[in-house]
């Protein structure tokens, strides 16, 4: 275990990724893939990149009605990819930090490799 040192503060132990992933943690990545995998939610999950967004928002973003995207968004949030908050008689949505934005953005980037062609790089 390493150990991070700020200003005039003891070392604290520091939790490192372990060299293998435990059965609880595979699981979170298959059902958070799992969810990537289907385009109204990429599109949705792309909508709230940067910044929060109610139903009516991202049903338009996503190309569909809003009662499909609130079931697409139950299953995100269910997942732990988007957080809603209440505003009034509406939701809004959010992506559940910078990981999620991260997954999506890498995947996007990865994908237009492989579309356009272009070599991959570290």
């Amino acid at each position: 275990m390493a150990t991070a040192k700020t200003k005039g503060v003891p070392a604290k132990p520091v939790a490192l990724h372990p060299n293998e992933p435990s059965a609880p943690q595979v699981s979170a990545a298959v059902m958070s893939f799992a969810l990537l995998a289907d385009p109204t939610r990429v599109r949705i999950l792309w909508a709230l990149r940067e910044g929060e967004s109610d139903v009516a928002t991202l049903a338009a973003a996503a190309g569909c009605r809003p009662t499909v995207a609130s079931q697409h968004l139950s299953k995100l949030r269910f997942a732990g990819l988007v957080e809603g908050t209440r505003d009034g008689r509406r939701v809004l949505y959010r992506l559940r930090g910078a990981h999620v934005r991260n997954l999506l953005t890498e995947a996007l980037f990865h994908a237009d490799h492989h579309v356009s062609g272009q070599p991959v790089h570290d």
